[in-house]
C-alpha cells in the first residue's frame, strides 16, 4: 500500500549535497518541491551554522532552499529545553548555531550556576571550556547535548564531534547527556511541528541507517536510504535489524513523487 505523501524531511550531507557539491538530481529535487509548495524541512545535525549560515552554504553550492526550510540539532534542542525549563539559563560549549538559537528561545548564557549545560559542536574544542562544562555538570546543572555523532568529516579526515566530548564529560561527572538530535525521534517531531506536518504523510530522506532512518522509523514516517552518502550499496543496510521503506540510488529517483 503507498502511502500519501505531503511532506518531506530530508537530510543534508550526503542527500542533497556532498563536500559542498550538489549531488546529482538535487537541484531538481529542491525545484520541483519549492514550484509546488510542498512542505518540507532540510535536517542536519550538525549545530555549528544558523539557518542563514547554512542556506547561504545551500545557494552556493546551487540549491536555493530558503532559511525557513532549514532544521538543525540547535534548533531542535534550544524548541526542547525552552519548552522543559522557559527562560532559563544555559553555559553553551558551540558555536553561532547553538548560542543563536538559544538566544531566539529566550535562554540567557551564562556560566554562573546555569540550568543546562549544553554541549555542541565547535571547530575547536577548548579544555578550558570542556573543563569548565565539567564542574557545572558536577555541580548540578543538567547536561544536554544537540547530537550523538562521535566524529565529523574534514578534509584532512575524522575530527572528534559532539558524542566524543560528551563522552568525556560524561566520564569525568558520572552523569549522561540527553541527546537531541537524530537518531532521537524527538529531532523528527520537531522537525514536523515546524511545518505542521503528520507523520503519517511524510517521508525521511537520509543516508545513514543508524542515524536517519532508525529516527524516521521511530517517529512513524515512511523512509527512503539513498545510495550516496555513508551507504552507498544495499548489502550495508541489510546489517541493520530494521529497514528503509524503500532505498534509491539517490535523490533523483524522488523527482517522479513529487
Amino acid at each position: 500500500m503507498t502511502r500519501e505523501r505531503r511532506s518531506w524531511l530530508l537530510d543534508m550531507d550526503g542527500v542533497l549535497v556532498h563536500e559542498e557539491h550538489a549531488i546529482p538530481g538535487a537541484r531538481e529535487f529542491i525545484a520541483g518541491l519549492l514550484d509546488r509548495e510542498v512542505p518540507f524541512l532540510v535536517l542536519t545535525n550538525n549545530s555549528i551554522y544558523t539557518q542563514r549560515d547554512l542556506a547561504a552554504r545551500l545557494h552556493i553550492s546551487g540549491l536555493p532552499v530558503p532559511e525557513h526550510r532549514i532544521w538543525t540539532s540547535a534548533l531542535a534542542t534550544a524548541a526542547f529545553i525552552a519548552d522543559q525549563r522557559p527562560g532559563g539559563s544555559a553555559y553553551v560549549v558551540g558555536e553561532a548555531g547553538l548560542t543563536t538559537a538559544l538566544h531566539q528561545a529566550g535562554y540567557t548564557l551564562t556560566e554562573r550556576e546555569p540550568d543546562y549545560v549544553v554541549l555542541g559542536e565547535t571547530r575547536t574544542y577548548s579544555f578550558e571550556a570542556i573543563t569548565r562544562a565539567i564542574r557545572l555538570v558536577a555541580a548540578g546543572a543538567r547536561f544536554i547535548a544537540t547530537n550523538p555523532d562521535p566524529t565529523g568529516p574534514s578534509k584532512q579526515g575524522p575530527v572528534p564531534a559532539t558524542g566524543s566530548v560528551a563522552a568525556l564529560i560524561s566520564r569525568a561527572t558520572s552523569v549522561e547527556p540527553y541527546y537531541v538530535g537524530k537518531p532521537n525521534p524527538l529531532m523528527m517531531r520537531s522537525a514536523l511541528n515546524q511545518i505542521d506536518a503528520h507523520s503519517e504523510t511524510t517521508t525521511m530522506v537520509g543516508d545513514r541507517m543508524d542515524t536517519d532512518v532508525i529516527a524516521g522509523l521511530e517517529a512513524g514516517l515512511e523512509t527512503v536510504l539513498v545510495l550516496t552518502g555513508v551507504t552507498t550499496t544495499p548489502e550495508q543496510a541489510e546489517r541493520f535489524p530494521y529497514r528503509p521503506t524503500r532505498i534509491v540510488d539517490s535523490v533523483a529517483d524522488l523527482v517522479q513523487d513529487l
